[in-house]
């Protein structure tokens, strides 16, 4: 068990009845298969996956593959943690048991059901929406029987909004096909209710409607179905907006910079990003992005800079270049990367840049970054930029830098 492996070695011994047969670890949700015998729910699932039809213990045929709780046993199981508490052993939480195959199409019936009331549908689609929730062997059920057939309709042609809010809501926590999001990207009405949800006043709303943005963009192999959909200016606008929210709703922040990101991969349409204020934004939240976030707003700061007008609106937030200088080798090799992109792209187009990436430390920055085992592409561009700004070096620097090899990575042909 995490955090508790090194007490137990120091002479906490695991009751022999509470350690699964198949991996000989403390059970987390033990089971009961046909022929008596329990085993860890994670362990007998693989056993049978792959393409095991025996009971591991008894080597006798399984002619049932029903997994039954054994919550007395799991009950024990707690007990005993709770009372090793001392020695580091962590209870093991109630597992929350898999959703059944028959309610899950009840649900999904009634949900579909034009007949039946709004608040059973309603209803319906919410307790789909927790057990989905719950686990991915859930999502994995409820998406085999044509979940997506059964939601598309509502989300997009129902006259009732709380029922089409609820079922986008459920709808982004599955994944889209190309087929289906061929068929959104191509349909203007569905991309405009889009983009017009977008600025809806539940919170809950937006977050779900760029979330279903990012998968169409995504999930859409076309170049120009992708520009369709990324040429429509109220969806920067309220995507942008969402990473304005508070560091209280990480999931806008997370679903904001995914769908930023997947706009400004279409090249002709990313001035529409500046226009909506996209540059500050980025710059002023990059703080608060968790790594891959981070790594994905540093992207769509480097594809920004790439257009004059993201460049001149990078340019003149005061923040930009030190915040870029000091993000080299602090976060991870592709945001070094993409931040060394996104400075050679500054200073190439603005002296005063220059100016402040050297205040700011770029020097060293970029000498470590040649020493260090980041990705070829970003020594590449450091090599670079060290080049560009050779003429704007303090001369105290260049002397102090032999330690560096300084002399090395300014000669390396280009």
């Amino acid at each position: 068990m995490p955090g508790s492996l090194e007490p137990l070695d120091l002479g906490v011994h695991i009751p022999y009845h509470f350690r699964c047969p198949i991996s000989l670890e403390l059970m987390r949700d033990p089971v009961t298969v046909c022929t008596g015998q329990t085993y860890d729910r994670a362990s007998i699932e693989a056993w049978v996956s792959t393409g095991n039809t025996t009971c591991p213990v008894t080597r006798a045929t399984l002619t049932d593959f029903t997994l039954i709780p054994n919550h007395t046993l799991r009950r024990l199981i707690q007990e005993w943690c709770v009372a090793n508490r001392a020695f580091g052993v962590e209870r093991i939480p109630t597992p929350k048991q898999p959703a059944d195959p028959a309610l899950v199409r009840s649900l999904l019936n009634q949900a579909s059901s034009d007949s039946a009331p709004a608040h059973l549908r309603l209803s319906s689609l919410r307790r789909l929406r927790q057990l989905a929730r719950d686990s991915d062997k859930n999502r994995s059920l409820i998406a085999s029987h044509n979940l997506l057939q059964i939601l598309l309709p509502i989300v997009f042609n129902n006259g009732s909004d709380e029922l089409s809010h609820e079922s986008l809501a459920l709808l982004v926590m599955f994944p889209l096909g190309e087929s289906e999001c061929a068929s959104l990207a191509s349909d203007s009405m569905k991309i405009g209710y889009l983009s017009r949800m977008l600025a809806h006043n539940s919170f809950d709303v937006r977050v779900n409607s760029a979330a279903l943005v990012e998968i169409v963009v995504v999930g859409t192999h076309s170049p120009e179905l992708r520009a369709e959909v990324s040429s429509v200016d109220e969806i920067y606008d309220g995507v942008v907006d969402l990473l304005r929210s508070p560091i209280s709703h990480p999931r806008a922040l997370k679903i904001g910079i995914k769908a930023l990101f997947a706009l400004c991969l279409v090249k002709n349409t990313r001035q529409k990003a500046v226009a909506a204020g996209a540059p500050a934004v980025l710059v002023d939240r990059l703080a608060d992005f968790e790594k891959c976030d981070a790594e994905r707003a540093l992207a769509t700061v480097e594809l920004l800079c790439r257009i004059p007008a993201g460049c001149a609106a990078f340019a003149a937030h005061a923040l930009t270049v030190p915040m870029l200088v000091k993000i080299i080798l602090k976060i991870s090799n592709r945001a070094t990367e993409y931040a060394a992109g996104a400075l050679l792209s500054l200073c190439s187009e603005s002296e005063r840049c220059q100016r402040e990436a050297v205040a700011a430390g770029v020097l060293t920055q970029l000498l470590l970054l040649m020493q260090s085992d980041c990705t070829e592409r970003a020594k590449r561009k450091a090599q670079m930029l060290l080049k560009l700004l050779r003429d704007s070096w303090p001369q105290d620097s260049v002397g102090n830098s032999d330690d560096f090899a300084c002399s090395q990575v300014v000669v390396v042909p280009f």
